[in-house]
């Protein structure tokens, strides 16, 4: 039972209105205290709680009180804590990124929808993909590439053609921006257990900067990416709204 909630929104109007609403009829608790949190936004509000509040391994119900709304339920002041009661999990990794810079540096990132790499210049970037060390492509050139979990499939993953994923797939999407050369690439499906790694060819004349949900690198020659396993976040929702009914209406729209 969820009986000390932590109430977070974002600075949206319309979310801190309904913070307002529910911390007057539920009380607010402090992220040491409470048994769960409750996150007014849109996607990415729910995105950066579940980054924020990772240490804490409290489950986030979110409430669409933005845009898309994809990983939120729907907002209603009433039955809060019955609706918590019911709510079904979902649980979810996110993708250790290490990136290493052209002046050698090593940054690291976590990203729970995906790692994208994305040209920051006038020409296409030209990347050299391999896998758990093994090199599978010589030479994409492109706009960019990404790799995608099956919780962030629907996002730009499948804004750039690729495919959606089953919450529970052990496997992840890489899916290529623009392909020009392979012609028309539109990526693979990986195993989660595998080590990708991008390098970035003619970096000085093709910049390319990586992104891990909406953190972002510049002047990037190559990136590491794996599954962080010691990391789970879990999702509630409501009953018969859970990631994999989303996942599979989405497909079907």
């Amino acid at each position: 039972m969820f009986e000390h909630i932590a109430f977070t929104a974002s600075p949206a109007e319309i979310a801190q209105d309904g913070l307002d609403a529910l911390v007057q009829r539920y009380g607010q608790h402090r992220l040491e205290e409470a048994d769960v949190v409750v996150a007014l936004g849109g996607d990415g509000f729910m995105l950066q709680t579940l980054h924020a509040t990772q240490d804490y391994q409290l489950p986030v119900y979110g409430m669409n009180r933005g845009t898309v709304g994809f990983l939120m339920n729907a907002y209603h002041e009433d039955d809060l804590t019955e609706r918590l009661r019911d709510a079904e999990r979902a649980e979810i990794h996110p993708l250790s990124m290490r990136v290493t810079t052209m002046n050698g540096e090593i940054q690291t990132a976590l990203a729970i929808n995906e790692v994208s790499l994305l040209r920051s210049g006038p020409q296409a970037a030209k990347l050299r993909i391999s896998v758990d060390g093994r090199v599978r492509m010589d030479e994409l050139v492109c706009d960019g590439a990404l790799l995608a979990t099956p919780a962030g499939s629907t996002a730009y993953n499948y804004s750039a053609h690729g495919p959606i994923l089953p919450i529970d797939a052990d496997v992840f999407a890489l899916t290529a921006l623009n392909a020009f050369r392979p012609r028309r690439w539109r990526g693979a499906l990986l195993p989660q257990k595998a080590l990708v790694k991008f390098e970035v060819l003619q970096s000085d004349k093709r910049p390319v900067r990586a992104d891990a949900d909406s953190k972002s690198f510049d002047e990037v020659q190559s990136v590491e990416i794996t599954s962080e396993r010691s990391i789970t976040h879990r999702l509630l929702f409501d009953p018969g709204h859970g990631l994999e009914e989303r996942l599979i209406r989405e497909q079907f729209v």
